[in-house]
């Protein structure tokens, strides 16, 4: 644990927590999270209109935590940026946004903070992220422009990594300095992809991407959203990141592609009856009609 002089030298960190319905593990990770040995941090929960009790676990058995409610849940993006505006508006300079399903290691925030803080140009940072089963979940990311999709690397990093293209927002440390040049998340983004597209405005704006090999948190993955919710996030955000961000040279490529694309969801909704490609279709309606 740090003395109250090296506390005064350490960068202040806001933790940023977005709880909806987490009760099956959001106080282990809290839990976690007020055993961390930095000595220079404080913990945000957003609360995305709750209805489990998990809200009130948190208010009963952490009153130093910080409890901010929305009234609706309003995503991953927007209800965030409710945390990161209250963390900037207080001297923050680190935000750490945190998955409420995460095992936390006591030293993985103090072994990032020192990987970040040897070069200011790193701008958002992350540990090296495993599955309960051992096998790593997140070691970085690349944006595949010609499929249209981001994939999560799942290699055991044995030194640090800075040729992601993005970082996952399961735990994404960022220099406060970056929301100044890239902005907040996109609020477009209900679910999925808004880390993409705030890393890649972040690497826009000069700065670098880290992931740790030696900061390392076990992500357990209790999302809620499962399932035929989850394809359809994740088509419809991949649509937005990829009409918002995608090189003009591309574009006709792209045009091209999800026409095709388009055609062969047709038929498996048509011919094959496929439950799931009738999920993908309505996300494709509902980004045109948005359009």
């Amino acid at each position: 644990m740090e003395t109250p002089s090296a506390m005064k030298t350490l960068p202040k960190i806001f933790i940023i927590i977005l709880n909806y319905n987490g009760k099956d593990c959001l106080g282990n990770t809290l839990a976690d999270v007020f055993r961390l040995e930095y000595a220079n941090f404080e913990i945000v929960l957003v609360d995305n209109a709750s209805q489990d009790g998990s809200l009130e676990e948190v208010l009963n058995k952490f009153s130093k935590a910080i409890v901010i409610r929305n009234s609706q849940n309003v995503g991953f993006a927007a209800g965030m940026n409710v945390g990161i505006k209250y963390a900037l508006e207080r001297g923050a300079e680190y935000v750490l946004l945190l998955n409420y399903d995460v095992s936390v290691p006591q030293n993985c925030l103090s072994l990032l903070v020192e990987d970040m803080e040897k070069d200011r140009k790193i701008g958002v940072g992350s540990p090296l992220i495993f599955e309960k089963s051992g096998a790593v979940w997140f070691s970085g990311g690349r944006i595949n422009w010609w499929r249209m999709r981001a994939d999560q690397l799942t290699e055991k990093l044995q030194e640090n990594y800075f040729l992601s293209d993005y970082i996952s927002g399961c735990a994404m440390l960022i220099r406060a300095s970056v929301f100044h040049s890239a902005g907040l998340l996109d609020e477009r983004y209900f679910l999925y992809y808004e880390d993409t597209d705030f890393s890649f405005a972040a690497r826009t704006a000069g700065y670098k991407l880290l992931v740790s090999a030696k900061s390392q948190i076990m992500h357990l993955e209790k999302s809620r959203e499962s399932g035929s919710q989850k394809v359809y996030w994740l088509v419809l955000s991949a649509l937005i990141f990829f009409k918002k961000n995608t090189p003009l040279y591309l574009k006709p490529y792209t045009s091209v592609f999800l026409g095709v694309r388009r055609f062969k969801n047709w038929l498996e909704v048509r011919f094959y009856k496929n439950d799931m490609a009738g999920v993908v279709q309505k996300a494709y309606q509902d980004f045109y009609d948005a359009k």
